[in-house]
């Protein structure tokens, strides 16, 4: 296979537990800081808590959207002026928007749909405003944009596959600017959905943990513009990083559990790597899934054991929770700043080894060498979804 162009990467925006900025983020995982909290929008009564990574509330609200799209928003206006772009000169530009989520704006109207099951006639606003906020429709009517819009709905790869997807209209010429990556915020539905699968742990998240009970919820956003490269040249514009590769591939294996010998993930891998023509030998990192769950970590664990023993490996679910889907979009973002850094954090959480994984992550922050690293999603359903990354200028 002939490798794909790299496709540049001019501007990143991130919106997490981190940081409501990526710089805020970037700062808080070297320190190796975290704050898991009871959720603070919605009451349970579950008989134990179940931390949660929630975004602070000062990123800004607006009545008229919900908050999946107000994530959205806050983390695309953050990427775009990274990149040097206003609103008012991406007019006339062929500008495309592909935004991963899972459950996001679509099961937040309890509320409301509890009033009407009573036979009451509650206000239609709720309604109005979910129909208004499919996250890429929001930053395509925000920005007046009327290039490829698509919101991806593929469990917790959403944001990765959002990612490749934008990358390929970039690639195949359907516009000069993508602005592609993936939001989603928690909701008492989906807080008591992953409890009920009883894969939710009620102390901080521990990937990788001999000790590990399972993951904590977060919620946030990740953005990247993308730009082909005659846009990119025309404006001599500073490239933060560039999307190499990317893999897709479904083992169909189970509901929820990914399957034990990691065959979906080393295929997603697989294709990632030789679209780009790279080998495992020459990343400097792998930013994993990571999910702190038995099942996910272990199948991880014996992939990075088997494929790349040497490769330092992470991850960031324990400063951000697991955000659904917005964790590939916010996991490029931050392969891409540690890219440009030359170092990766802590894996936060990471105490004891587990004998049954053969890999374990690094325990401090730790230097990398090498311009390319993977970014990897395995999600609900068999779905596998992995990122090949490089450094920028």
């Amino acid at each position: 296979m002939t490798p794909h162009p790299p496709v540049a990467v001019t501007g990143l925006g991130c919106l997490c537990a981190a940081g409501n900025t990526l710089p805020q983020a970037i700062e808080s995982i070297f320190r190796s800081q975290r704050a898991p909290s009871p959720p603070r929008h919605f009451v349970t009564n579950h008989s134990s808590i179940y931390p949660v990574f929630e975004v602070a509330d000062d990123f800004g609200g607006r009545d008229d959207l919900l908050r999946t799209s107000l994530l959205a928003l806050a983390a695309a206006k953050e990427a775009l002026a990274d990149a040097g772009w206003t609103v008012e000169a991406l007019r006339g530009k062929r500008v495309g928007v592909c935004i991963g989520t899972t459950v996001g704006s679509s099961m937040n109207n309890e509320f409301f749909y509890r009033s009407y099951l009573d036979g009451e006639h509650p206000p239609m606003l709720p309604i109005e405003r979910y129909l208004r906020s499919n996250p890429a429709s929001v930053l395509a009517r925000e920005f007046s944009l009327d290039g490829p819009c698509q919101t991806v709905v593929n469990a917790c790869s959403s944001g990765t596959d959002a990612v490749g997807l934008a990358a390929s209209w970039i690639r195949a010429g359907l516009c000069d600017l993508a602005i592609a990556g993936g939001a989603d915020e928690i909701c008492r539905t989906t807080y008591n959905g992953f409890v009920s699968l009883m894969i939710t742990s009620d102390a901080p998240v521990r990937p990788f943990d001999r000790n590990r009970k399972g993951l904590n919820l977060g919620e946030g956003a990740g953005m990247l513009v993308l730009e082909s490269d005659e846009l990119q040249r025309q404006r001599r514009a500073r490239v933060r990083g560039r999307v190499l590769g990317y893999g897709s591939a479904c083992d169909a294996y189970h509901l929820t559990a990914p399957r034990p010998d990691g065959s979906g993930l080393m295929r997603a891998q697989n294709e990632a790597l030789t679209t780009c023509g790279l080998s495992f030998a020459e990343l400097a990192f792998v930013n994993a899934h990571g999910t702190g769950t038995p099942d996910n970590d272990r199948v991880e664990s014996r992939v990075f054991a088997e494929r790349m023993p040497q490769t330092p490996f992470l991850s960031t679910k324990g400063y951000t929770g697991h955000t659904l889907g917005a964790a590939g979009a916010i996991e490029a973002v931050l392969t891409l700043a540690c890219l440009e850094q030359g170092r990766i954090p802590a894996n936060v959480g990471f105490e004891e080894a587990d004998p049954e994984l053969p890999a374990t992550p690094v325990r401090q922050v730790t230097e990398v060498t090498g311009t390319a690293a993977l970014s990897q999603s395995l999600a609900f359903g068999g779905n596998n979804a992995v990122l090949a990354l490089g450094k920028g200028d």
